[in-house]
C-alpha cells in the first residue's frame, strides 16, 4: 500500500471520551491571521499530558519514567484564530509495551467535525538513562476507558 492510497477517516466529536478545553492566545495567531500550525502540536501535546496527569496520576517531576515523542502527525481542516475557544479530543489509539499511540481532534466549540486531527506517539523511558521501559499496570488500567473502539472506525 503506497501513501497515495491511504485514505484519511475524519473523527467526529463522539469518538473521544477526553477533552481538554484550551483558549487560543493573541501569540498563537501568525501573519496570516490564524493560528500557526506548528500551535496545533503544542495543544496534542498539552492534551495528551494532561490526560495522563489527570486520570493516570503520572506525575511529570517526579515519575521515574518520562514520555518521549517519538512520531506525530497533523492534519488540517479549518483555520483556527484568537479568540477561539478550542476542545482538545484525546483517544489512546494503542497501548504498547512502552509506548502510547494517541489519537488526537481540536474542535471548535460546540462543532462536530475537527478543525485538525492527527496522533502523537509517547515512547517510556527511563529518567535517568532513557531505555525504554514498560508502561506501569496502574497507567495501562487508568487509560483502559480512553481505548478507541476500532470495530466502528
Amino acid at each position: 500500500m503506497t501513501k497515495e492510497s491511504i485514505k484519511l477517516v475524519i473523527k467526529t466529536r463522539d469518538q473521544f471520551h477526553f477533552f481538554l478545553n484550551i483558549q487560543t492566545r493573541w501569540a498563537d495567531n501568525d501573519i496570516y491571521g490564524h493560528v500557526n500550525n506548528v500551535t496545533y502540536y503544542s495543544y496534542f501535546d498539552t492534551a495528551a499530558n494532561s490526560l495522563l496527569i489527570q486520570h493516570a496520576g503520572f506525575d511529570i517531576r517526579q515519575s521515574p519514567i518520562i514520555g518521549l515523542v517519538v512520531d506525530s502527525a497533523c492534519s488540517f481542516f479549518q483555520e483556527l484564530s484568537f479568540p477561539d475557544m478550542i476542545e482538545v479530543g484525546v483517544a489512546i489509539a494503542k497501548i504498547g509495551n512502552s509506548s502510547l499511540r494517541y489519537e488526537l481532534a481540536i474542535f471548535k466549540q460546540h462543532h462536530v467535525e475537527p478543525s485538525a486531527q492527527g496522533h502523537f506517539v509517547h515512547v517510556f523511558v527511563d529518567r535517568e538513562t532513557r531505555k525504554t521501559t514498560p508502561i506501569p499496570d496502574t497507567i495501562r488500567m487508568a487509560l483502559k476507558p480512553y481505548v478507541l473502539n476500532t470495530e466502528s472506525d
